[in-house]
Protein backbone atom coordinates (compact mmCIF):
# COMPACT_ATOMS: atom_id res chain seq x y z
CA UNK A 1 0.00 0.00 0.00
CA UNK A 2 3.01 2.39 1.26
CA UNK A 3 4.49 1.66 -2.20
CA UNK A 4 1.44 1.95 -3.95
CA UNK A 5 0.90 5.64 -2.67
CA UNK A 6 4.28 6.52 -3.39
CA UNK A 7 4.36 5.88 -6.80
CA UNK A 8 0.77 7.16 -7.02
CA UNK A 9 2.33 10.30 -5.85
CA UNK A 10 5.60 10.70 -8.22
CA UNK A 11 3.02 9.96 -11.15
CA UNK A 12 0.64 13.24 -9.71
CA UNK A 13 3.68 15.23 -9.00
CA UNK A 14 5.35 14.39 -12.32
CA UNK A 15 1.80 15.39 -14.41
CA UNK A 16 1.33 18.38 -12.15
CA UNK A 17 4.86 19.11 -12.95
CA UNK A 18 4.59 18.86 -17.16
CA UNK A 19 1.61 21.07 -16.56
CA UNK A 20 3.00 23.65 -15.15
CA UNK A 21 5.85 24.23 -17.29
CA UNK A 22 4.67 23.03 -20.66
CA UNK A 23 4.37 26.73 -21.58
CA UNK A 24 7.82 27.78 -20.12
CA UNK A 25 9.50 24.89 -21.13
CA UNK A 26 8.44 25.17 -25.26
CA UNK A 27 10.49 28.17 -24.79
CA UNK A 28 13.07 26.32 -24.86
CA UNK A 29 12.89 24.14 -28.19
CA UNK A 30 15.48 25.95 -29.79
CA UNK A 31 18.10 25.32 -27.06
CA UNK A 32 17.21 21.16 -27.55
CA UNK A 33 20.27 21.01 -30.08
CA UNK A 34 22.78 22.58 -27.40
CA UNK A 35 21.00 20.83 -24.75
CA UNK A 36 21.45 17.70 -26.46
CA UNK A 37 25.03 17.99 -27.58
CA UNK A 38 24.30 18.68 -31.53
CA UNK A 39 24.92 21.86 -31.50
CA UNK A 40 28.19 24.19 -30.76
CA UNK A 41 27.08 26.95 -29.40
CA UNK A 42 23.01 28.04 -27.80
CA UNK A 43 21.13 30.27 -30.95
CA UNK A 44 20.23 33.45 -30.04
CA UNK A 45 16.64 32.46 -29.80
CA UNK A 46 17.85 29.98 -26.83
CA UNK A 47 19.37 32.50 -24.88
CA UNK A 48 16.31 34.78 -25.11
CA UNK A 49 14.15 32.25 -23.93
CA UNK A 50 16.42 30.82 -20.93
CA UNK A 51 16.98 34.32 -19.98
CA UNK A 52 12.37 34.81 -19.65
CA UNK A 53 12.41 31.27 -18.18
CA UNK A 54 14.86 31.98 -15.44
CA UNK A 55 12.98 35.16 -15.01
CA UNK A 56 9.62 33.62 -14.54
CA UNK A 57 9.83 30.01 -13.66
CA UNK A 58 12.92 29.25 -13.01
CA UNK A 59 11.79 25.56 -11.37
CA UNK A 60 11.16 24.22 -14.33
CA UNK A 61 14.38 23.91 -15.77
CA UNK A 62 15.20 22.35 -12.52
CA UNK A 63 12.65 19.64 -13.48
CA UNK A 64 13.53 19.46 -16.84
CA UNK A 65 17.19 18.26 -15.70
CA UNK A 66 15.68 16.10 -13.13
CA UNK A 67 13.22 14.16 -15.14
CA UNK A 68 15.82 14.08 -18.42
CA UNK A 69 15.97 10.21 -18.10
CA UNK A 70 12.09 9.79 -17.46
CA UNK A 71 10.92 8.01 -20.79
CA UNK A 72 8.04 10.47 -21.38
CA UNK A 73 10.39 13.23 -21.30
CA UNK A 74 11.76 11.62 -24.70
CA UNK A 75 14.34 14.04 -25.14
CA UNK A 76 18.36 13.52 -24.32
CA UNK A 77 19.48 16.50 -22.28
CA UNK A 78 22.88 16.72 -20.96
CA UNK A 79 22.04 18.14 -17.52
CA UNK A 80 25.64 19.88 -17.38
CA UNK A 81 24.98 21.59 -20.60
CA UNK A 82 21.37 22.85 -19.96
CA UNK A 83 22.67 24.08 -16.34
CA UNK A 84 25.23 25.72 -17.77
CA UNK A 85 22.78 27.69 -20.22
CA UNK A 86 22.95 31.19 -17.82
CA UNK A 87 26.06 31.94 -18.34
CA UNK A 88 26.46 30.64 -21.45
CA UNK A 89 23.70 33.28 -22.69
CA UNK A 90 25.46 35.47 -20.55
CA UNK A 91 22.34 36.11 -18.25
CA UNK A 92 22.67 37.59 -14.72
CA UNK A 93 20.49 34.77 -13.21
CA UNK A 94 22.07 31.83 -12.64
CA UNK A 95 21.32 27.85 -11.93
CA UNK A 96 23.27 25.37 -10.03
CA UNK A 97 22.64 21.98 -8.80
CA UNK A 98 21.99 23.16 -4.75
CA UNK A 99 19.48 25.79 -6.24
CA UNK A 100 17.78 23.31 -8.07
CA UNK A 101 17.85 21.07 -5.03
CA UNK A 102 16.63 23.51 -3.10
CA UNK A 103 13.83 25.03 -5.44
CA UNK A 104 12.61 20.45 -6.07
CA UNK A 105 12.77 20.18 -2.52
CA UNK A 106 14.81 17.31 -2.63
CA UNK A 107 17.42 16.31 0.08
CA UNK A 108 21.10 16.25 -2.06
CA UNK A 109 21.77 12.51 -1.37
CA UNK A 110 18.13 11.63 -2.62
CA UNK A 111 17.77 9.12 -5.70
CA UNK A 112 15.89 12.25 -7.31
CA UNK A 113 18.76 14.13 -6.98
CA UNK A 114 21.43 11.76 -8.12
CA UNK A 115 19.43 10.71 -11.11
Amino acid sequence: VLLSMSVGKSYADINKDKQECTAPLMALATCLPYVGGQAKAPTQDCCTGIKQVLKDNKRCICILVKDRNDPSVNIKINASLALSLPQTCHSSDTLSVPQCLELLHLAPNSTEAKA
